[in-house]
């Protein structure tokens, strides 16, 4: 099997990028995280992957709003000539990608959300699933393309809600799901691919 370069793109904490990164280093995903991007210089993600031997870029200007400026778009676009990653991860990434930025890319762009998609797409998956009286909820990771949270789905698992849970708890018992969803969403793409 070939080894993946990663390049992971994240506006937040980054606990999916510290996971990923991770998974590349004590073998559960047969490659290396070649850069980690934020949208955010506050980002913590980027503490959190320098402190692990990670290179990381900020994309600028960087005005709020669903889609990254133009330039930075390009920059992206830029860094992804320099890397030629394999397989762009999303780990908390808040921005909306333009189609011809995925095209030009190149390469498949992944994302992991706290529902099961299509329900509850976008922010506040959580909270919104308790808001609708569901009595499960769970992760998938999918394929991004131009729409929120609409690109193909490569895999699922579910979480039964509990009774009177917050949205906070609900996405502290999520995210384990999520981290373990997104290694074998990985590892099952690269099987494929080898």
């Amino acid at each position: 099997m070939k080894p993946l370069r990663l390049l992971l793109l994240a506006s937040g904490r980054g606990s999916h990028a510290v996971n990923l990164i991770q998974a590349t280093r004590d073998g559960r995903i047969l490659g290396s995280v070649v850069r980690l991007v934020s949208d955010r210089a506050d980002a913590a993600a980027l503490e959190a992957a320098a402190s692990l031997g990670v290179p990381v870029s900020v994309l600028e200007p960087a005005s709020p709003g669903a889609r990254l400026d133009p330039e930075a778009e390009e920059r992206l676009i830029e860094i992804v000539a320099e890397d030629r990653p394999d397989l762009i991860a999303l780990c908390g990434f808040m921005r909306l990608l333009r189609a011809s930025s995925l095209t030009r890319a190149g390469v498949p762009v992944l994302n992991v959300h706290p529902s099961l998609l299509p329900e509850f797409p976008g922010l506040d998956a959580q909270r919104r699933a308790l808001e609708s009286g569901a009595k499960r909820t769970g992760a998938t990771v999918h394929y991004v393309d131009a729409g929120m949270d609409t690109g193909p789905i490569v895999a699922q698992a579910p979480l039964a809600i509990l009774p009177g849970e917050t949205p906070e708890e609900l996405a502290e018992r999520l995210l384990p799901l999520e981290h373990r969803l997104y290694v074998e969403a990985i590892q099952a793409i690269q099987k494929e691919n080898r």
